[in-house]
């Protein structure tokens, strides 16, 4: 049994039936989306249980997402659902080449590197959500480098995949205006996150100093950062479905 990635469209070869091609944009559709369903439930369910404040959390900073899905029911669904999407995220990245080699030539070393960077982002997400809800020195260790180092490896996943496609598609003028808004769409969320880097460094001076201050502005850029996340994710089912990449099964003696 084999699968053959592709995001154009192969000639059938003569006497030979044709094999359907699977789509693939809801893998990386389901990769956002799953996180994303797993914080909003854990957030609502843990207001209603009085485990978080009543606020708005990109605004207030009132609470963490490890906080919102710390305890009880809201931590069993929260993990539930998070660790089937760092799975799907990481075959996400694994196919990225695939779909970059598919909108034209570019730099292979680039490309290469995608694979190891997502799934070592998986593993640090995977690492985070086993733990989250656990006491102890060790564990909140794990907890805390776990979600920086999935937020460092993928944010750099998200620069490669956005400047290979925007690399591969302006070798192309006659390329689909929504091939170029995907490409766009990608670039605008990695110009976001320096930004929102930015933000973390100065606003504490305008805060003022306080542990406080510091807590609410790192729950703030918790959120966002995370709502950046989900939207990449959305955006690249967006561009898989929009330049048709998908895969072909073949079975083999």
């Amino acid at each position: 049994m084999g699968m053959k990635a592709a995001g154009d469209p192969h000639p059938v070869r003569p006497g030979r039936p044709h094999r359907p091609r699977w789509p693939l944009w809801p893998l990386p559709l389901l990769a956002g989306l799953l996180p994303l369903l797993g914080t909003l439930v854990a957030w609502r369910l843990s207001i209603a249980q009085g485990l978080a404040p009543d606020c708005n959390p990109f605004i207030d900073g009132c609470t963490s997402i490890s906080r919102a899905a710390r305890h009880g029911l809201p931590n069993i669904l929260f993990r539930a659902l998070l660790l089937p999407a760092a799975v799907l995220q990481a075959l996400a990245w694994l196919l990225c080449p695939a779909w970059l080699r598919g909108l034209g030539d570019g730099p292979e070393r680039a490309l290469r590197l995608l694979p190891t960077l997502g799934v070592l982002a998986a593993a640090f997400l995977v690492l985070y959500g086993s733990f989250l809800g656990t006491e102890g020195d060790g564990y909140r260790w794990m907890r805390r480098y776990g979600i920086v180092l999935y937020f460092g490896f993928t944010c750099i996943g998200m620069l490669v995949v956005a400047d290979q496609a925007h690399r591969r598609l302006q070798q192309h003028p006659e390329a689909a205006g929504r091939a170029r808004h995907l490409s766009g769409a990608l670039l605008a969320l990695c110009a976001a996150l320096p930004l929102l880097g930015l933000a973390h460094v100065l606003l504490p001076l305008a805060l003022g100093p306080g542990d406080a201050a510091k807590d609410m502005l790192e729950n703030i850029t918790e959120w966002w950062a995370g709502a950046i996340f989900t939207t990449f994710f959305l955006v690249l089912a967006w561009a898989w479905r929009g330049t048709g990449f998908g895969a072909r099964f073949s079975g083999r003696r």
